[in-house]
C-alpha cells in the first residue's frame, strides 16, 4: 500500500512543487522569447502574390476610375455656376467703373440687350432640355435687373432719397420675379428669390419715413401676415420653405420689438400700442396653428401665440399693479391659458398654448427662487448667534435682510403654480391631448406637493409673521406631508411619495435652524419633530386603507427604505433633542455625553425587540452616531471619556448577544472597552501599562485556548486577537515614548516570540500582530540612526536608491507579484 504522509508535510511537499513549477516555466518562457527574435531576424521576405488578371468589362458595365470620383450632373452644375458668378461679377465691374465712358444711347443699349438678352435666354434653353443651363442664365438675369436698379438711380434719380427708392425697387423687384418665376414655372430660383425681396419694402419703407419702433414693428408684423398666407397656400417646395422661414424671422423680430416695448412702458396708454401689436402677433400664430395642424410645427406657433398674448395682457397689467406685483399679472394671464384645455380645439393647439401656459408658470417660478433659498441658507445664519434671545418677527429671525421689497408677490406665485399643477393633475380622461395613460399626472402632483411646500415656507418670512408663527407653519406643514407619506389619500406612484418625504425633511431642517434663537424654542421645536417622526416610523409599518383591496393596500404602504429613513430621521433628531436639552438646563459637556448614550442603548433594546426587521440595522448605525458626538463631547476629560468609552461598548456587547450581530457588534465591544482600558490608563499616567493589561491578557488567551480545542474551526483572531491586542498596542506606545531600552528590548523579544509561535503554529493573529509589533519596535529604535545616516548621506543618493529598488522590482514584476500571491494564500490557509 502507498504510504499516505501527514497533511502538513504533504502540504510542504506541494509548495515545495509549485515553487519547482513556476521556475521552470520562468526558463520556458525566456527560452521561446529568444527564439521568436532569431526567427525574426532569420525569416525570408514574403513576396506579394501575383495580381489577379485584368477583366474585361462587359457591355453592361462602365469602367470606374478616377475621372468618374465627381458626378457628370455636379461638374456641370459646379461649372454653370462658376459661370454664372464670374458674368455678374463683371456686369457689376462694368456698372460701377466703366458706365461713365458711354452715352446715354450706349448705356440704354447695354442695359436692353443684356438684360433683356440674359431673361429671355432661360425659355429655349428648357425647350431643349439644358435645365442647369437656364438656373444659372436666369440668375444673372436677376442680378442684372438689380444693378439697371442701381443704374437707374444713379442716371434718372441721383437726388432721390436711398430707403424710398430700395423700398420701391425692391418692390418692383419682387413683382417682376414673381412674374417671371411664374411664366417659366420650370425654372427654380425667381420665386424664392421674389418672396425673399418681399420682405424689404414694407420695413425699409417705414425707416424711410422715420416711424415709429411700433409702427416698424407693425410692418414687420403685416410682411409675416403676407409670407404666412403664402405658405398655407402653397405647396410644400423651395417656395413654401422660404415663406416659412421669411414669416419666422419677421413676425419673431415684431414680437421681440414689442414685448420689449411693453416692459418699458410706463403707463397703461402707452402698454396699449404693443398690446395691440402682441394680440395681433397672437392671432397670427393660431391661424398658422389651426390651418397647420397636422404639421409638427403647429404646437410651436400654438406656443408663440400663447406667448405673446400672455405678454400682452400682463404687460398691460404689469403697468397698473406696484412694483413687486407684475409677476403675479404674468402668471395669471398665464394660468388663464390652461382653460383652453377643455375646448375642442385641435390638438396641436390645446398643446402649443398648455406649452405656453407651463413656460410662464416655470418662469415665474424662477422668479421666486431667490426668496425661497435664502429662507434656509439665512436660517444657517443661526448656528453662530445660538440662544441669542427671541427675534422680533420672521425677518428677523434669519439675521439678514432678505429683497422681499422686490418680491412680496411670491408666496402667491407659488401658490398659484401649485393649483396650476394640481389642476393639471386632475385633468378628465376625455380632455383633448390628454392621451391614454396621461403620463403627466405623476410629474404636476410632485409638482403641486413641491409648490405648495414651498408657499407655506416662504409666507411667514414674506409676511414678517411673528416668531411663533414662522416656526409653526413649516412645523404643521412637515406634519402634513408625513402624514400625506404614511397615509396616502389617493394611489400615488413613488415618486409623489419621495417628494412629500424630501419636502419634509427639508421643512424639519428649517424648523430646526429657526428654533435656534432662544431655548424654549429649541427643545420644544425637536421634541416636536422627534415625536412627528417617531410616529410616522411607526405608522409606516401598521397602515392600511379601509375598505381597500389587498393590492391598493400595498401601493399605499410606504416601501421598506421609506420606513426606514424615517426612522434614522427620528433617531437623529432624539440625539439632537439630548444634545440640546441637556445644556438647555445647564449640564456641562461632560454629563451631555453621558446623557446621549441614552439613545444607543434605547435603539438596542429596540432592535432586540425588533429582530430581523429591516428598519433595525439602519436605526442602530445611525444611533452610532449619538455615541460618537459623547465620545466627542467627553473628549476634553480622559476619565469621563474613559466612562463613555466602557458604556458604549457595554451596550455593544449587549447587541453583540444577538445572532445577527455578533460578529461586528462583538468586534466593536471589545476594540470600546480595550481604548476605555488605555484612555483610564493613560489618564492615570501609568507607566507600566503591562502591569493592568497582562491579567486581561492571560485569562484572554486561556479562554481562547479553550474555544479553538471546542472548535478548531474557529478563527485565531476571535480566540487570541483580542487578548493579545490588548497587551501588545498599551505597550508598543508606551515603548515609542520610553528613551530607555528595556521596555523596547522586552517587548521586540515578546514580539519575535509570537512572530515565531504563529508561524511554527500556522495561526494568523499572532504572526500578524507579532510581527507587526516587532517591525514598529524596530523602526523606532532604528529610527534615530537611520535619520542620522541619512543627514550625511549625498543629497543624490536616496533619489538614486529608489530608482534603483524601483529598477529592480520592475524587472522582477511577475516573480514578486507570485511572491505576493503566494504570501496571501499561505496567510489564508492559516487560522
Amino acid at each position: 500500500m502507498e504510504k499516505i504522509p501527514p497533511p502538513a508535510q504533504e502540504l510542504a511537499m506541494i509548495d515545495q512543487e509549485l515553487v519547482r513549477l513556476d521556475a521552470r516555466r520562468g526558463q520556458l518562457l525566456a527560452r521561446r522569447a529568444q527564439l521568436v527574435s532569431l526567427l525574426a531576424r532569420s525569416a525570408p521576405p514574403t513576396w506579394p502574390s501575383a495580381p489577379p488578371a485584368p477583366t474585361r468589362p462587359g457591355p453592361s458595365s462602365a469602367p470606374r476610375s478616377a475621372a468618374t470620383e465627381i458626378p457628370p450632373r455636379s461638374a456641370q452644375n459646379v461649372l454653370l455656376a462658376l459661370g454664372g458668378v464670374l458674368l455678374t461679377v463683371a456686369a457689376t465691374a462694368f456698372t460701377l467703373v466703366s458706365w461713365g465712358q458711354l452715352g446715354v444711347g450706349g448705356r440704354a443699349a447695354v442695359l436692353t440687350v443684356v438684360t433683356v438678352a440674359a431673361l429671355a435666354a432661360p425659355a429655349p434653353l428648357l425647350r431643349r432640355g439644358l435645365a442647369s443651363t437656364a438656373e444659372a442664365v436666369a440668375a444673372f438675369g436677376l442680378a442684372l435687373l438689380v444693378l439697371d436698379a442701381y443704374a437707374l438711380h444713379e442716371v434718372a434719380l441721383p437726388r432721390t432719397d436711398g430707403l424710398p427708392y430700395t423700398a420701391g425697387a425692391a418692390a418692383a423687384l419682387a413683382g417682376l420675379w414673381a412674374g417671371y418665376g411664374a411664366l417659366l414655372g420650370r425654372l427654380r430660383l425667381p420665386l424664392p428669390a421674389a418672396v425673399v425681396t418681399a420682405q424689404l419694402p414694407l420695413f425699409l419703407g417705414s425707416l424711410a419715413v422715420d416711424a415709429s419702433a411700433l409702427t416698424t414693428a407693425w410692418a414687420l408684423l403685416v410682411t409675416a401676415a403676407l409670407d404666412t398666407a403664402l405658405a398655407v397656400r402653397l405647396k410644400p417646395g423651395a417656395v413654401r420653405t422660404v415663406a416659412v422661414v421669411a414669416a419666422c424671422v419677421t413676425s419673431g423680430a415684431a414680437l421681440l420689438t414689442g414685448g420689449s416695448l411693453s416692459v418699458a412702458a410706463g403707463t397703461p396708454l402707452a402698454a396699449a400700442g404693443p398690446a395691440g401689436l402682441l394680440l395681433a402677433t397672437a392671432a397670427l400664430g393660431l391661424f398658422a396653428a389651426r390651418r397647420v395642424n397636422v404639421h409638427p410645427m403647429a404646437p410651436a406657433c400654438a406656443l408663440v401665440a400663447g406667448l405673446a398674448a400672455v405678454a400682452a395682457a400682463g404687460g398691460a397689467v404689469r403697468t397698473a399693479v406696484p412694483d413687486g406685483w407684475a409677476v403675479l399679472g404674468y402668471l395669471l394671464c398665464g394660468v388663464a391659458l390652461l382653460a383652453v384645455v377643455r375646448t375642442r380645439l385641435p390638438r396641436a393647439v390645446v398643446r402649443g398654448l398648455a406649452g405656453a401656459a407651463g413656460a410662464v408658470t416655470a418662469a415665474s417660478v424662477l422668479w421666486t427662487l431667490p426668496a425661497l433659498a435664502l429662507v434656509p441658507l439665512s436660517a444657517l445664519s443661526r448656528v453662530t448667534t445660538i440662544w441669542t434671545g427671541a427675534p422680533g418677527g420672521a425677518r428677523a429671525a434669519l439675521g439678514i435682510d432678505l429683497p422681499w421689497t422686490r418680491q412680496p408677490a411670491a408666496p402667491l406665485v407659488l401658490l398659484i403654480a401649485a393649483a396650476a399643477a394640481a389642476s393639471a393633475y386632475r385633468l378628465p380622461p376625455g380632455a383633448p391631448d390628454s392621451g391614454g395613460g396621461r403620463p403627466w399626472r405623476v410629474p404636476a402632483l410632485c409638482g403641486a406637493v413641491a409648490l405648495g411646500w414651498a408657499a407655506v415656507v416662504v409666507a411667514p418670512t414674506a409676511l414678517d409673521l411673528g416668531y411663533p408663527a414662522a416656526l409653526a407653519a413649516p412645523l404643521a406643514l412637515t406634519a402634513a406631508l408625513l402624514t400625506a407619506v404614511v397615509r396616502p389619500r389617493a394611489p400615488v406612484g413613488t415618486a409623489v411619495t419621495l417628494t412629500a418625504l424630501v419636502c419634509a425633511l427639508a421643512g424639519s431642517v428649517c424648523v430646526s435652524l429657526l428654533s435656534l434663537a432662544t431655548r424654549t424654542a429649541t427643545v420644544t421645536a425637536l421634541v416636536a419633530l422627534c415625536a412627528l417622526f417617531t410616529g410616522a416610523a411607526v405608522a409606516g409599518q401598521t397602515v392600511r386603507a379601509p375598505g381597500a383591496a389587498a393590492g391598493v393596500q400595498a401601493a399605499s404602504r410606504p416601501s421598506p427604505a421609506v420606513r426606514a429613513l424615517l426612522a434614522c430621521v427620528a433617531v437623529g433628531y432624539a440625539t439632537a433633542l439630548g444634545a440640546a436639552a441637556c445644556p438647555a438646563v445647564g449640564l456641562p459637556a461632560e454629563r451631555t455625553a453621558l446623557a446621549l448614550l441614552v439613545v444607543p442603548g434605547a435603539v438596542a433594546l429596540l432592535g432586540a425587540r425588533l429582530r430581523r426587521h429591516p428598519v433595525a440595522p439602519p436605526i442602530e448605525l445611525t444611533s452610532a452616531g449619538a455615541a460618537v458626538l459623547a465620545v466627542v463631547l467627553a473628549s476634553d476629560r480622559a476619565p469621563v471619556l474613559a466612562l463613555v468609552l466602557a458604556l458604549s461598548g457595554v451596550i455593544a456587547a449587549g447587541t453583540a448577544v444577538r445572532p445577527g450581530r455578533r460578529r461586528a457588534a462583538g468586534y466593536t465591544a471589545t476594540a470600546l472597552f480595550v481604548l476605555a482600558a488605555w484612555v483610564r490608563l493613560a489618564s492615570s499616567d501609568v507607566s507600566a501599562p503591562e502591569a493592568y493589561t497582562l491579567p486581561v491578557t492571560l485569562p484572554a488567551l486561556a479562554v481562547g485556548l479553550l474555544r479553538r480545542r471546542r472548535d478548531p474551526e474557529a478563527s485565531s483572531w476571535t480566540a487570541y486577537g483580542p487578548g493579545l491586542a490588548a497587551t501588545l498596542l498599551p505597550s508598543l506606545l508606551a515603548a515609542w515614548g520610553d528613551p530607555d531600552w528595556p521596555r523596547p528590548l522586552l517587548l521586540g523579544l515578546a514580539a519575535l516570540a509570537l512572530t515565531l509561535a504563529g508561524a511554527r503554529l500556522r495561526l494568523q493573529a499572532p504572526l500578524v500582530l507579532g510581527g507587526a509589533a516587532l517591525a514598529l519596535d524596530a523602526l523606532h529604535e532604528l529610527a534615530p540612526y537611520v535619520a542620522q545616516m541619512v543627514g550625511l548621506l549625498p543629497r543624490w543618493l536616496p533619489p538614486a536608491l529608489v530608482g534603483s529598488l524601483l529598477l529592480a522590482v520592475g524587472a522582477t514584476y511577475e516573480q514578486r507579484l507570485r511572491d505576493a500571491r503566494r504570501l496571501r494564500g499561505t496567510l489564508g490557509r492559516m487560522r
